[in-house]
């Protein structure tokens, strides 16, 4: 059955390849636009189905998180595609309009805000893409748009393997494949996420009927069946670096013995966003109270976002023993874990994975509804630690204390999140402003010595996720032999050459404390943090508001942020 199914979907998409590369840049735009209109009109559907598997409530908050990782996501990213295509197809490169800079050796291209309505609703937040040494923003302007640069040459059919958590990877996976690789896909969904196959058959309706689409649902052998096809041209995946090397390499004494050969069963190419454990520096400094209580909410955030089950969530905070303030921010952090709402473990292989970590670590203190997440004190950098070299994809939160202050402790987090932690795809750093000032230099030094795929500075790297012009992926450099958090980008809208990382800052205090502060930032709290009260709402509006971008909208949308 299977390999019926599979050979029927890359039989419609070898007739599909040759439609899609007789379409015009402007053709494609047009399909991206309705692509994008359908998210809209089907966007509650999707919530739903999400929601429902997921086991939220009708009423809860929490249904924002799928608003926002889900449907608004997607509608945005559409629309910075299209733009992307809209300027190819003038004669102008997608980086025309941009602002370069630079940092230390590196051009940087401004991704965030993209636009005056950016500037307004993420206020406070900039995001910058980091190019690899030695790319010119000349270079950067002319090979930005990658394939679209000519796309009647195809590239083959490419198979993704979506993600069983975030309800948008697939969608976005999907569109980069299309656009940055010219390529047309089968995507074949993760059985946690087969509620949404009929949602997904009506936004994508337009992809579909021109044969550069199919999507299928199935086991393993499904998968299986597809990546190792002889008219599949290329795998992309999102999850776990042992399925990905199960698929390179096979399992057992045979991926040792092909490993050791040099002799991969995937004799094709792949790329990956792997997950791997994302650390938050926290630089010591002066806080008041209101400061430590919004930043222990922040961390708590990053942890336990869509119930910890991201694949950059935080699970290791590094924070400096001899700060003097120390002890009232680890209080501020056990409550803000213990506080959040409650919500049901909906990941499989959630439950055993705990288990593991309190085999582990017997003194950690369980917080919560039924005391189901943890906290982890007294971590230590080495091999034997469990929880710095093992994604737990659960609620479990580690804290490791290393010395010093100011440049010092900088210098010494960074190394420690580089040496002593699995996987490159993002860190976190949260700072005071004024610590930031003090630090100069030394705090630009620390971003550049993090070696991650993304780098955010009061913001949670899953603002770079949500950024559709940024890009999303490990550090550069991994190869198949030692994948860490995956090889590759995508999203990047721009359809950016030569990407090394992106850079994303917010404010250190929501407003108006930061106004009051002078901090020049008039964003509330953040409607992705899993305290806010209002955020399914604002998700709502968001997603509407990406989908037909109008100023008549955004008065409703900051009503509602305002109260969350």
């Amino acid at each position: 059955m299977a390999t019926q199914t599979v050979d029927a979907a890359l039989s419609d998409l070898a007739a599909g390849e040759k439609k899609w590369a007789g379409l015009s840049l402007t053709r494609r735009r047009d399909l991206l636009n309705q692509v994008r209109s359908l998210t809209a009109k089907h966007a509650a559907e999707w919530v739903e189905a999400a929601a429902g598997y997921k086991g939220l409530e009708p009423d809860s908050a929490l249904r924002g998180e799928e608003w926002i990782s889900g449907p608004y996501v997607l509608a945005a990213s559409l629309g910075a595609l299209a733009e992307t295509l809209e300027k190819l197809a003038a004669g102008k490169s997608p980086l025309a309009d941009a602002v370069f800079g630079a940092a230390g050796e590196h051009v940087t291209v401004r991704a965030l805000p993209a636009n005056l309505f950016d500037a307004l609703l993420l206020n406070g937040f900039s995001a910058e893409v980091w190019l690899q040494r030695g790319v010119s923003p000349a270079a950067a302007r002319t090979n930005a748009g990658l394939t679209q640069l000519t796309p009647e040459k195809t590239n083959g059919i490419g198979v993704v393997l979506g993600a069983g958590n975030i309800t948008s990877i697939a969608p976005l996976d999907v569109l980069y494949e299309l656009f940055a690789h010219n390529r047309v896909v089968a995507l074949k969904l993760n059985p946690v996420t087969d509620p949404l196959l009929p949602v997904f058959k009506k936004i994508f309706a337009p992809l579909i009927e021109v044969g550069a689409l199919r999507i299928l649902t199935g086991g393993a052998d499904v998968g299986t069946e597809l990546v190792h096809h002889a008219d599949v041209a290329h795998v992309h995946m999102t999850g776990s670096a042992a399925t990905h090397d199960a698929i390179v390499w096979g399992t057992g004494d045979e991926a040792a013995e092909r490993k050791r050969d040099g002799n991969p069963k995937l004799d094709k190419p792949i790329t990956s966003e792997l997950g791997g454990v994302s650390p938050t520096i926290v630089m010591p400094g002066q806080w008041d109270r209101a400061d430590m209580e919004f930043q222990a909410e922040h961390i708590a955030t990053q942890r336990l976002h869509n119930g910890g089950y991201n694949c950059v969530a935080a699970q290791a905070i590094i924070v400096s023993a001899d700060w003097d303030q120390k002890a009232e921010f680890l209080t501020a952090l056990q409550n803000a874990m213990g506080n959040a709402p409650a919500r049901p473990p909906y990941y499989p292989g959630s439950d055993d994975r705990i288990a593991k970590a309190r085999e582990s670590y017997p003194d950690a203190v369980g917080l919560g509804p039924g005391q189901g997440r943890l906290l982890v004190r007294n971590l230590v950098p080495g091999e034997s630690e469990a929880l710095l070299s093992t994604e737990y994809f659960a609620p479990v939160l580690g804290v490791l204390e290393i010395p010093g202050t100011g440049k010092e402790f900088a210098q010494l987090a960074a190394k420690t999140a580089n040496e002593h932690l699995a996987g490159t795809l993002g860190a976190n750093i949260v700072a005071h402003p004024s610590t930031i000032k003090e630090l100069g230099e030394d705090f630009d030094q620390l971003i550049e010595d993090l070696r991650y795929g993304t780098v955010a500075v009061n913001a949670w790297t899953g603002v770079g996720f949500l950024t559709p012009t940024a890009s999303w992926g490990a550090f550069p450099g991994h190869t198949v032999d030692d994948v860490q958090s995956g090889i590759g980008v995508v999203h990047n809208a721009w359809l950016i050459d030569r990407v090394e990382r992106t850079v994303v800052r917010g404010p250190f205090r929501p407003s108006p404390r930061s106004v009051l502060h002078r901090e020049w930032a008039i964003s509330p709290k953040p409607p992705w943090f899993v305290g806010n009260k209002t955020a399914a709402e604002t998700g709502k509006l968001l997603t509407g508001f990406a989908a037909d971008p109008r100023w008549t909208r955004l008065p409703q949308i900051f009503a509602s942020a305002l109260r969350g």
